[in-house]
């Protein structure tokens, strides 16, 4: 074997260890910031609209927060499309690596679109409103109960897409064994998770039980299998050095 072919190896390689590292902070980073948005954001029972509605509408720190939340998810998008960069420098990735990338290009217009009709649309339609008096108030609730239900369709989709970006990234991890197995299994579960919140945002709305629990296992799981991209791109890099 040449010199040359063997140096192009070894620079494939380099690229690929170095793009996993890339992909596991942008996700974790992107979380993260997540989170943190979340944690702020004004909360109460989601399905009781004139309650939700008031707090809403009192928050002044509303488009803020959203557009926090717009750009975590972002970043967390963008690394799953550095990790199916680094699928690509290993060698030929399986059919589940290109769909998952263009589930992750769709799956984040969507999410722009609800982040655009939550974090301001919502927001506009809720102040009028609170703001409004007599006989128009009846009819600025209801415009705003529309707003909410095109957040909850849409929501719905999103969560569906997300879910469906995770369980393939966690196909093509498993047929490509770019990174350990249980990295591939963690995001097929999350995947899952996301799909069965989405379905049930369908038929139940922003607030139910089943939301609650597998909320907080999607979280765990993401979180997990971030942090288990992160930590194997930089094991790499520190077992083969430039």
């Amino acid at each position: 074997m040449s010199p040359d072919i063997d140096s192009q190896r070894t620079d494939t390689a380099g690229s690929g260890r170095s793009e996993l590292t890339i992909a596991g902070g942008l996700m974790v980073v992107g979380l993260l910031l997540n989170v943190v948005m979340t944690a702020i954001h004004p909360a109460g029972e989601e399905n009781d609209h004139p309650a939700i509605f008031t707090e809403y509408a009192d928050s002044g720190a509303w488009v803020a927060i959203h557009l926090g939340q717009f750009v975590g998810v972002l970043l967390a998008l963008a690394g799953l499309l550095v990790l199916y960069r680094a699928m690509r420098a290993a060698g030929r990735p399986p059919l589940p690596a290109h769909l998952a990338a263009a589930a992750t290009v769709a799956t984040a217009a969507t999410w722009a679109v609800l982040q655009g009709l939550d974090g301001v649309g919502l927001k506009q339609a809720v102040e009028a409103w609170d703001s409004a008096s007599g006989a128009e108030k009846p009819i600025r609730f209801a415009n705003a109960e529309t707003v909410r239900w095109l957040e909850w369709g849409i929501q719905s989709y999103f969560r569906i897409l997300l879910g469906l970006t995770f369980a393939l990234f966690g196909a093509a991890i498993l047929a490509s064994r770019l990174v350990v197995g249980w990295l591939g299994w963690a995001a097929v579960l999350a995947g899952l998770f996301s799909v069965a919140i989405g379905v049930d945002v369908g038929y139940n709305g922003l607030a139910s039980g089943l939301q609650d629990a597998l909320g907080i296992a999607f979280l765990v799981v993401v979180l997990a299998f971030a942090f288990g991209v992160l930590a194997t791109g930089r094991r790499a890099r520190d077992q083969h050095p430039a």
